[in-house]
């Protein structure tokens, strides 16, 4: 396939982004300070800005600035006056999503790329043709569509630029657009100070109607079987079972399947303030106040690319820089053959399962899975399990030793997994020396530094993964 696609990847600081360029990104974005959703964690404030610019050009790769705010008149007062040296330092392409403030950008700098932010939530290609209008050269899309409906705006707009996720976390609002954090800590997340209350544990507490129509818990001695039935969930894992396995021909769950628990009423105690009860209600797909699963759409890659996407990214700003080196990698991988005509490699759906996630899901690329396809991802999910260990930061050539930093416990016997940016490679653990040249048998995590034989090995963002039984 003669063309490409390009790999977006996070980098919430310097460092990350250099493993996400080595290890096979095209590009990457990162957040401005006080105009971005991810005001925490964000290593790319004063001259680092300027740093990640430069070093991306360097490399011959791309950086693109996210501005993605919705903001209040306060900060539109303040945003030119920010942007305009931001703008001085050539990023290729700012990430917006608020109409007003791409309005000032475009007649202020007419020459800067505006790509549109996923918050700005395009699910169809009516959208896509209104935003291109107004000047915009990129759309990502919300994350709430199927592949044919994305191969179908990309088909009424074959000449505007189409960026999808692949892999992360996901909102259980329409692409960031939710309440919970403004509700329970006036932080709100069209603001950048998200403080993922989705992912709070909660306790479920039966409730019912009373005399005068209003929705109550049950009694003391109620609430306390239900709350010790129920324990302390996780968000993902509160209530109500997959309804969706038969459905009508609307679409809807078949009347004789339905569980009779969606039809009840239940309040939410959140584990740090006992007490506080808040009703929720559900209906045949679930509880809306819940935690979502993370996104890993690295099977769907080829019909991605096949459906015209031009740009695939990975969202995780406040991971590790682990995570966006591995995630490069793997996906670069499944891009690549995708283009080369090559089958997709299913290792790499197991290789993604040792990173940290809140379990996976493929979103909605995929609307009605069959029991095969669900059986066929939980087999391969769990066939390589790993963790990182170790950061490879010299290699001696006189002794054949390559200093490692310990993450995690490593010991002698150990199956690893060398990851660098120009392959894998599987190794024993053999030998583990201190600084001192002392025989170890266990090196302990928390930044222990030892020297292991490896090979010939380049220690420039260089890995360690070892194999968990």
């Amino acid at each position: 396939m003669n063309r490409q696609v390009e790999l977006l990847s996070p980098a919430g600081t310097l460092k990350s982004m250099e493993y996400a360029l080595a290890y096979g990104a095209d590009a990457v974005y990162a957040g401005a300070p006080r105009y971005s959703l991810r005001v925490r964690n964000n290593d790319f404030i004063g001259e680092n800005l300027e740093k990640g610019i430069r070093r991306a050009h360097e490399l011959g790769k791309r950086f693109f600035l996210t501005t993605n705010i919705i903001p209040h008149n306060k900060k539109i007062k303040t945003f030119m006056d920010d942007i305009r040296p931001t703008i001085e330092l050539g990023p290729d392409a700012l990430i917006m999503a608020d109409p007003g403030l791409m309005m000032l950008v475009k007649e202020a700098f007419p020459e800067v790329e505006i790509h549109l932010s996923v918050q700005a939530n395009t699910i169809n290609y009516a959208a896509a043709k209104f935003w291109q209008s107004a000047g915009v050269s990129r759309v990502i899309l919300s994350r709430e569509l199927s592949i044919d409906e994305i191969k179908e705006i990309k088909d009424y707009c074959p000449d505007l630029e189409i960026e999808v996720f692949v892999h992360g976390a996901l909102c259980i609002a329409y692409s960031g657009r939710c309440l919970l954090s403004g509700y329970f800590n006036h932080r709100d997340p069209n603001q950048g100070t998200c403080t993922n209350s989705c992912r709070w544990k909660y306790k479920t507490i039966e409730g019912s109607e009373n005399t005068e129509g209003v929705y109550v818990p049950n009694n003391e001695a109620e609430m306390h079987d239900a709350a010790s039935a129920a324990n302390t969930l996780s968000a993902e894992q509160v209530l109500v079972p997959n309804l969706s396995s038969s459905r009508d021909e609307s679409g809807m769950p078949a009347q004789g399947n339905r569980d009779p628990r969606a039809d009840g009423i239940y309040f939410l105690e959140e584990e740090n303030r006992p007490g506080e009860l808040m009703e929720i209600s559900e209906d045949e797909h679930g509880t809306y106040i819940m935690n979502s699963k993370d996104l890993r759409a690295i099977e769907h890659v080829h019909a991605l690319v096949d459906a015209g996407v031009d740009c695939l990214k990975i969202e995780g700003r406040t991971k590790s820089h682990y995570y966006v080196a591995r995630t490069a990698q793997l996906y670069r991988q499944a891009i690549d053959d995708a283009l080369a005509g090559r089958a997709f490699n299913e290792t790499l759906i197991g290789k993604l399962e040792n990173l940290a996630n809140r379990g996976y899901t493929d979103g909605f690329f995929q609307r009605h899975h069959t029991q095969d396809y669900q059986n066929y991802i939980e087999n391969i999910s769990h066939n390589a399990n790993q963790k990182f260990v170790g950061e490879i930061v010299d290699y001696d050539t006189s002794t054949g030793l390559s200093e490692v930093i310990i993450k995690n416990k490593l010991s002698v016997g150990d199956k690893v997994e060398l990851i660098t940016p120009s392959g894998t490679a599987d190794l024993m653990i053999d030998h583990i020396e201190n600084l001192k040249g002392e025989k170890i048998e266990v090196a302990p995590g928390s930044g222990h530094v030892v020297k292991i034989p490896l090979g010939a090995v380049n220690p420039e963002l260089a890995l360690l993964a070892r194999y968990v039984s």
